[in-house]
């Protein structure tokens, strides 16, 4: 099992174009590479604007669209585990914000699609509401590094617990959440999401923001990766940029070991709720 993931955040600016886009994610995602990265993550929608009023004009199949092919490729050229963020996907006449991940030889080996949906009304401050158009999914997603498993979300799965523990509780030692959290919300709510989920499931949480633009839906920024011990390990600001961190697996050991609080009864417990 791989002990240190060197592991990249691309927080990168996303426009109206999807093929700058594209271009723009390959690119930053080879910098990433030169920086030592081998797991990479992009943010979510990020070759397109985020909108409920986008996702039909920008949505794809997968594995057969533009960004599956760029992403593929990225993959295989710079040798990463690369998470390719979110982008719409249509099937069977329904649409998704689906959360993809390619192996460093460019083959799809997970999708995501997000299980809970941006639905908020906050008055006289954000209305969303991702249901107009977009279905849910339904299905925790897992994938290998080396080993070393790591569980997927997608930005509002941030914020329930239950979903994080599950995850827990399949042996994830790492979550990934692309998240485009909003001006409302990201102060005061995404530092503090991402640092309870590393604590109350001792591992380490990673979540990727677009760039702040200035139009349209904003969001806040600030991709962030969190240790087990719910420590900020490094933090981004609003503006495009790569920040990056050697994830060492062992930490969640020693956190697990130092701090137990899966006992095996709570385990069992768990499992007798699932069942019923």
């Amino acid at each position: 099992m791989m002990k240190i993931i060197r592991t990249s955040l691309v927080q990168m600016q996303v426009g109206a174009d999807r093929l700058k886009n594209l271009e723009n994610a390959a690119k930053l995602i080879a910098d990433a590479k030169k920086l030592g990265a081998q797991l990479v993550a992009l943010p979510e929608c990020f070759n397109s604007p985020y909108g409920t009023n986008f996702f039909h004009e920008y949505a794809e199949t997968i594995p057969n669209g533009p960004t599956s092919n760029m992403l593929s490729e990225a993959a295989r050229e710079n040798s990463v585990y690369l998470v390719g963020g979110t982008f719409p996907e249509i099937e069977n006449n329904k649409y998704y914000n689906t959360c993809t991940v390619w192996n460093p030889h460019g083959k799809l080996i997970a999708k995501f699609k997000k299980m809970h949906l941006f639905d908020i009304d906050i008055p006289g401050k954000i209305t969303f509401k991702e249901s107009d158009i977009l279905s849910p999914g339904s299905d925790l997603v897992t994938f290998d590094v080396e080993g070393v498993k790591v569980g997927l979300g997608i930005c509002y799965d941030l914020r329930f617990e239950e979903l994080a523990k599950l995850y827990r509780l399949q042996g994830c030692k790492v979550l990934i959440f692309p998240a485009a959290f909003n001006m409302t919300t990201g102060p005061i709510h995404f530092e503090l999401l991402q640092r309870a989920r590393a604590v109350d499931n001792q591992l380490f949480v990673c979540a990727i923001s677009p760039a702040r633009n200035e139009s349209g839906y904003i969001a806040w920024g600030h991709s962030q990766i969190t240790s087990p011990w719910g420590k900020v390990m490094v933090q981004a600001k609003d503006k495009e940029e790569i920040i990056q961190a050697d994830i060492d697996l062992t930490e969640c050991d020693d956190v697990r070991r130092q701090i137990p609080i899966f006992y095996q009864r709570r385990i069992d417990l768990y499992d007798t709720i699932k069942k019923k």
